[in-house]
């Protein structure tokens, strides 16, 4: 299948946004001796044997029973003959590549997790192909890689990334849909990307791009990307809390779409973790948790005779564990929203706070240099605010702040942003507006705060805001953020200067 058009938009893309590491040199070198003519796949050997912990590692494998039954080998030529040359590069790709990629300590992203559930995804393509009949020895390695966009968006945006992540599994909110939200691009995307750099064969990258959304694939990648989505997923299985309940819908979907029985499909996911276990310690990954569905069903099993409990007792004791349960996660996603709103929004006026407002005008220039489009700033403040403190009290102070707040949250549009920016000054960020828009909104936003009236103590206390405007436009994107607010910041002085109450819009061009 050849890279079309659209497919090198996208890298062109996901190559502008990120760094794309280059791959290691060990695999590089495979990846050199595969292009070659047969006869000098026999290279492949002689790179594996250079690197005595890679050789151990892969005769590890090869003598684990995963992928013989039986005879000792005991070196990579050996274990080309018997497991064929295009196994042992796959394998050995895959080692390396996960070992370039291991141990990243700079943000929060569970790496650890990561590359259980690529092995896992690995081990549960390669099965599920075995019982569907699909002859295809790059499976392991294309279900491992095929997620490996997460891990290079994570190496760039760090603990960002990390946070929605979490957000994404804490919420059931589909990560795709997040990312490309945030970044204009996912991971899928990313993953193709980074495959193709590599000069990885197109039947390894090509299905990474589709393996999220199998029924958007082309035809020919059907049977492939269909089993990358179910490894992808038996992978979540295993790693998850809810295995019990999880298995089973898993297992009577596979029997649906490829009529496979119950006995082979639960046969399927107990030959999966066996093997799962036997490559994540290969991988030098913890997997102690993994267990066969058979296992835990029998566990399950001599718990109930243990307890002795009767069966509306035990139906009793199961809904109040799920009513609990339920509790407790709605607890969890209140307590979360809390916890984001305390972050992110200021106290006294209930706006967003100056966090906040740095993050979103960040995004919001990214997505304006992205689509072709304007971002517009307003920055304001009250006028002798200090007067209103010294004569009114803080309090008044604060409620003149409060009702101000109230009045512009109600005027802007539900895509505006607007946060206190310090002490009484505001800003508003407005999207998709152009020069033009952005004075009519300043100037009805003079408008609404100049009629509000504040009653304090029986005295009706009346104040003006002075306001800068500027506009950010796509041909601008080698001006900073700084400069924007920069820009402002100079038109709000000005509007304070020339005697407050007005507004004062500057082109941001002509102060670069």
């Amino acid at each position: 299948m050849q890279t079309n058009e659209k497919h090198l938009e996208i890298i062109r893309l996901i190559s502008a946004e990120l760094n794309l590491p280059s791959p290691p040199a060990v695999a590089v070198r495979i990846l050199s001796a595969v292009q070659q003519n047969d006869s000098a796949l026999k290279d492949i050997g002689d790179i594996i044997s250079a690197d005595p912990a890679l050789t151990a590692k892969m005769l590890r494998v090869a003598n684990s029973g995963y992928y013989t039954r039986g005879g000792q080998i005991n070196n990579i030529q050996r274990a080309m003959t018997v497991l064929g040359t295009n196994v042992i590069k796959n394998i050995a790709l895959s080692f390396v590549i996960a070992g370039s990629f291991s141990d990243q300590e700079h943000c929060s992203f569970d790496f650890d997790l990561f590359w259980r559930r690529s092995v896992i995804s690995g081990v549960a393509a390669e099965q599920l192909a075995v019982t569907l009949g699909v002859n295809d020895d790059d499976m392991f390695v294309t279900a491992l890689l095929q997620d490996i966009g997460m891990l290079i968006i994570a190496l760039t945006k760090g603990d960002e990334y990390a946070r929605i992540v979490n957000d994404a599994e804490n919420f059931d909110l589909c990560l795709q849909d997040e990312e490309e939200q945030v970044y204009g691009f996912n991971h899928a995307k990313v993953s193709y990307a980074l495959l193709e750099n590599w000069n990885l064969p197109e039947k390894i990258a090509t299905p990474a791009l589709f393996h999220h959304q199998p029924v958007a694939a082309p035809s020919e990648l059907g049977d492939t990307v269909s089993i990358l989505n179910y490894a992808a997923r038996f992978a979540l299985l295993f790693t998850s809390g809810s295995m019990a309940e999880n298995t089973r819908l898993l297992c009577r979907e596979l029997s649906e779409k490829y009529r496979l029985d119950e006995a082979t499909a639960t046969q399927l996911v107990d030959d999966i973790a066996l093997a799962g276990k036997t490559m994540l310690a290969s991988f030098d990954l913890p997997a102690e948790d993994i267990k066969p569905y058979s296992l835990l069903l029998q566990e399950a099993n001599e718990a109930l005779v243990a307890l002795n409990l009767d069966q509306t007792q035990m139906v009793l004791e199961m809904r109040e564990a799920k009513q609990k349960a339920e509790r407790l996660s709605r607890e969890l996603k209140e307590a979360n929203t809390t916890l984001r709103e305390l972050v992110y929004r200021d106290g006294l006026t209930g706006l967003f706070n100056h966090r906040y407002f740095q993050e979103a005008l960040s995004q919001e220039l990214a997505r304006c240099c992205r689509y072709r489009t304007s971002v517009s700033l307003i920055l304001f403040d009250i006028d002798h605010f200090k007067k209103v403190n010294d004569s009114h009290g803080h309090q008044a102070g604060d409620q003149v702040l409060m009702n101000i707040a109230r009045a512009v949250s109600s005027a802007v549009r539900p895509t505006d942003i607007i946060a206190r920016y310090g002490g009484e000054e505001f800003a508003v960020i407005l999207p998709e507006t152009n020069a033009a828009g952005a004075k009519v909104f300043a100037a009805r936003l003079r408008r609404c705060v100049e009629g509000i009236a504040t009653l304090v103590n029986g005295q009706l206390i009346y104040v003006t805001v002075s306001a800068g405007a500027t506009t950010f436009s796509p041909d601008m994107s080698k001006i900073p953020k700084e400069a924007l607010i920069d820009c402002a910041d100079k038109g709000l002085y000005l509007s304070k200067q020339n005697g407050r109450n007005q507004v004062t819009a500057i082109d941001l061009q002509s102060v670069e």
